[in-house]
């Protein structure tokens, strides 16, 4: 019967859900601490630039972790090394629940980040392995809905099963969760048909898209960009219990969970945009840097969101830069895909997933600082403009290219 509904080949984007689920597992682990932010900073006696050291361990990781495993995911195949990726990093959200001291806390969350470093490469390979060249940025869409799922999830499970059962079952009942992926996936990608890119050598050489200056410029670009995205996503929660006076509960229950919505919102409608654009062309690249610059315009607007009067203005000033942010993401994520084939696709995308996590561990560190001394206002001013300069980086060095 599985057989039977895979051999249709629109049943590639089934495979494409099922990774949005692997992405929602990955997220949802990843969340849960930032859900509990205020209750772990007191459980654990830190401050705002304590709880960004966590995160700065984690991201760093993270970042160093997922060229690896870009590269082993070329190596491996897409089937086995999502299933160990998933294991090892559900493994690290269930010890995260038994830790008892800072230490304990710091170590799981290091494991964490080099299990889900192949997260989005992950997903990126299986949409170029899955999916048509016009129809990636959908692909890059359907990975943040799994990151929104997860998003949504966090501070509702989070907050729910800590105040019925303690913040550990939360980790751990979370953690659980990625054990029934695996066999899913596993008899899946058994029969599902490839509709992207076969001709490619499975783990193509990797040298030509270190020497080629695209693709620095499009890591330099998504740097720039998820500069937003990481604050908002990491720090939701402590701004509307800091600025704006929310407890805990209030904020994860009312607030922290719309936001990822609107990533999504985004991220189809990103995709969408870009399809449109492209009609009568064979060349995607216009389509999508009209669409990042677009998308880089609404996310000045983010530099207001100190300013609003309370906090539903803010949290919607917040779901604005989360619309625009992955409206953008998903073409640069495309990028690579579009420029450098399948061949070299899991690598291509763990650059793009390993500079952000880079980018998370310097900034979050900072940011911990920065809200302790001055709030927030200063670092909402400098992720609306970063983005500006994300553009600019694209046109510049693709318009050279084609030169």
């Amino acid at each position: 019967m599985l057989k039977s509904f895979f051999s249709r080949p629109a049943a590639r984007w089934a495979v494409m859900g099922i990774f949005v689920l692997s992405n929602t597992l990955n997220f949802l682990d990843r969340q849960i601490l930032t859900s509990l932010a205020p209750q772990l900073k007191l459980e654990f006696g830190i401050s705002n630039a304590g709880f960004g050291d966590v995160l700065m361990v984690f991201s760093i990781c993270y970042g160093l972790a997922a060229p690896l495993a870009g590269f082993l995911l070329d190596r491996a195949g897409l089937t086995l090394g999502s299933t160990v990726a998933v294991a090892l990093w559900s493994l690290a959200g269930m010890a995260t629940g038994l830790t008892s001291s800072l230490s304990g806390l710091i170590a799981c969350r290091a494991a964490l980040g080099v299990a889900e470093g192949a997260g989005i490469p992950g997903t990126g390979k299986a949409s170029a392995t899955y999916l048509a060249p016009k129809e990636r940025a959908f692909g890059s869409a359907l990975s943040q809905v799994g990151l929104t799922i997860g998003g949504i999830l966090a501070p509702i499970l989070a907050q729910a099963i800590s105040a019925l059962y303690g913040w550990r079952w939360a980790f751990l009942l979370t953690g659980a969760l990625g054990f029934l992926w695996i066999p899913l996936w596993v008899a899946v990608s058994r029969v599902a048909p490839k509709g992207g890119e076969t001709h490619g050598p499975q783990g193509s050489s990797i040298r030509p898209l270190l020497t080629d200056i695209r693709f620095h410029a499009i890591l330099l670009s998504n740097v720039l960009l998820m500069a937003v995205y990481s604050l908002w996503v990491n720090w939701t929660t402590i701004f509307l219990v800091s600025e704006h006076h929310m407890t805990q509960a209030d904020a994860n229950y009312q607030l922290a969970w719309i936001p990822p919505i609107f990533a999504t919102a985004g991220g189809f409608f990103g995709g969408w945009l870009t399809l449109r654009w492209t009609r009568g062309s064979k060349d995607v690249t216009p389509a999508r840097m009209r669409v990042i610059l677009l998308g880089s315009l609404i996310l000045l607007a983010g530099a207001a969101v100190p300013l609003m009067p309370n906090a539903v203005s803010a949290i919607a000033l917040v779901c604005l830069s989360f619309f625009a942010c992955v409206m953008s993401s998903v073409n640069i994520y495309s990028l690579p895909l579009d420029l450098f084939g399948a061949g070299r696709a899991g690598f291509a995308v763990a650059g793009l997933t390993s500079v952000y996590g880079l980018l998370q561990g310097a900034f979050s560190s900072a940011v911990g600082r920065i809200v302790d001394a001055h709030g927030f206002a200063p670092v909402c001013i400098a992720v609306a403009l970063a983005p500006m300069a994300s553009w600019a980086v694209l046109h510049v060095t693709l318009k050279q290219r084609s030169a």
